[in-house]
Parts: structure tokens; C-alpha cells; sequence
């Protein structure tokens, strides 16, 4: 079955030099801006994205992981096929702190909580996710409330993905009635209205160096 999504027309933002935030000579940890893809989509026209910008003056960069193209933030990618297989497996193995901060629809009740619902492929409507209880792959969110608006019915949380699954985050708070603002694909129109971009934003990455094993933890500033 074919995607009966609307195609979004991907007009990446102008190419003004990579945000380095670290490098060395096995990583690179760079901000992504919102609008960019991570890595080249399908078509000539999507090819523009963050791993072609990097790969531009670093060749031999390769993606570990990825950001939603709406998504902003920090991500992390490595100078060579060994350090790309043990930061793989770092994040495969759940010894990346990965945290987020998002504006969402609505004023959330309790103050903090944990989201575990299984996420599957909605595979008519792909790229979109859902929830599935019988099929789906188990998926966890620990979310914290930082600061509320009364006025404009808003919160702002604190997102910390336990697991790594595709629009997880989106997905997740969609399904606790609280969706990001901004979200094309999982908001309603009075959601999609209250934001020029998805206010999703990776702002803390943490693990240890695969080669010289110091801690490393990265923060950058929430742009909303």
C-alpha cells in the first residue's frame, strides 16, 4: 500500500556552515537545525541534509543516528568505520543519555511520569507510527513538567527516551493527549497552528569516549 500522506515540500534551510559543538579525531557532535533532514531522503531534491553538509568537508563522516527533520539538536557522528561500530553499539546498548525539551499542547496534570507504549510502522500511512500492543516494539519515555502557560494552555517538558524508536517522542505524547506543537504529522490543525516548526530539541547528549573513555556530556541551548 502506498503512503496516502501528503508529500511535505522540503525546503532545507540555507547552508551557512556546520554548527560544531566537539570533534576530535574519531567525533563530531554538531547542531542540527530544524528543517534539515539527518540524512539524504529519496529523490534528487532531498538530497541536501545534514551528513552531506558534514560529509562536504569531512568525507569520511558516517551517521549513527538520526534527528526528525523538524526535530533540532545535537547529534553525534563518527570519523571512521571503527569508531562508527562502538558508538553504534553504545547507543544500541542504551549507554547514551539522550534528553529533549518540547512544548506540547495542553496543561499536563501530573508533574512527571514514565510513557511505555509500543510503537510500530503505520504502514498506510508510513512514515507514521502508532501504538500497538500485540506487534509493536517496546518503547519508553520518561517526561518531567518544567514551566506551564495558563494562558496559551501550554507545558514545557523535559523528555528523556529510554529507547530510540522512530517519532517515538512525537508518538508518545500524542498518545498521553499532550502533542508537540508544530507537529505536522501527529498534531491536530489547532496544534500545527501554534507553532512555525516542531518545538522538539535535543539538547543533552552523554556517554563515554569509545577510545579514550572520558565522559562526555553535551548540552545546547533549547532555540525556543
Amino acid at each position: 500500500m502506498t503512503n496516502r500522506l501528503p508529500a511535505i515540500d522540503y525546503r532545507p534551510p540555507p547552508h551557512t556552515g556546520l554548527d560544531i559543538q566537539f570533534q576530535d579525531q574519531s567525533l563530531l557532535v554538531l547542531n542540527k537545525q530544524s528543517g534539515l533532514l539527518s540524512v539524504p531522503g529519496r529523490g534528487p531534491d532531498k538530497q541536501d541534509s545534514l551528513a552531506w553538509r558534514v560529509q562536504q568537508e569531512y568525507p569520511e563522516a558516517l551517521t549513527i543516528h538520526r534527528l526528525d527533520m523538524e526535530t533540532s539538536g545535537l547529534v553525534v557522528m563518527a570519523k571512521n568505520t571503527q569508531i562508527h561500530r562502538q558508538m553504534s553499539l553504545l547507543f544500541q546498548e542504551r549507554h547514551v543519555q539522550k534528553q529533549y525539551i518540547a512544548v506540547v499542547d495542553g496543561l499536563i496534570e501530573q508533574a512527571d511520569g514514565k510513557i511505555d507504549l509500543p510503537l510500530i510502522t503505520d504502514w498506510p500511512n508510513r512514515p507514521m507510527q502508532k501504538v500497538d500492543h500485540d506487534a509493536g516494539k517496546a518503547s519508553v519515555t520518561h517526561y518531567k513538567v518544567i514551566a506551564q502557560d495558563a494562558q496559551l494552555l501550554t507545558s514545557r517538558v523535559e523528555l528523556r527516551p529510554i529507547t530510540g524508536r522512530s517519532h517515538q517522542l512525537r508518538v508518545h505524547m500524542q498518545s498521553l493527549g499532550h502533542a508537540i506543537l508544530g507537529d505536522r504529522l501527529y498534531g491536530s490543525d489547532r496544534v500545527q497552528e501554534k507553532a512555525q516548526r516542531l518545538l522538539l530539541h535535543a539538547c543533552r547528549l552523554a556517554f563515554r569516549h569509545p577510545v579514550t573513555h572520558e565522559s562526555l556530556d553535551f548540552t545546547h541551548e533549547t532555540p525556543f
